[in-house]
């Protein structure tokens, strides 16, 4: 058995770790900057090195990127579903505030409920209902 933990890099770790809190009913667990490193340059020790945030039973990690842009590609969403239609509709209104709807949250042809969303930070999320 294995466990997958999405490994977040952003311009901003520390704001956009603030925004899934509050998207996602999370906490942040642990965050260490570069300050901890042993003869960290001046002028990194204030960013994320690493963070852990927990939320909705899973664990996600982030990090400051080694530059102010993060180029996330089209390859990959995360997908969280749910039991509750409730849930997984708060879930999607709270990670697309500032975001762009890419799919509304709307009960699909397959019979679940789904939507496709851009968050503020540029990550993709689908959202949906187990049934």
């Amino acid at each position: 058995m294995a466990t997958l933990t999405p490994y977040i890099y952003s311009s901003d770790a520390r704001r956009q770790a603030d925004f899934y809190v509050k998207a996602l009913g999370g906490e942040l667990v642990s965050l260490r900057t570069f300050a901890d490193m042993p003869d960290a340059d001046e002028s990194i020790k204030d960013r994320v090195m690493h963070l852990e945030l927990q939320a909705l039973g899973l664990r996600f990690f982030m990090a400051d990127s080694g530059t102010d842009t993060v180029d996330r590609g089209h390859g990959l969403d995360l997908t969280l579903a749910f039991k509750s239609e409730e849930e997984a509709r708060r879930i999607f209104d709270g990670l697309s505030e500032g975001g762009i709807v890419k799919m509304p949250f709307q009960r699909m042809f397959w019979g679940t409920m789904f939507g496709r969303l851009e968050d503020p930070f540029g990550v993709i999320w689908q959202i949906a209902t187990e049934s």
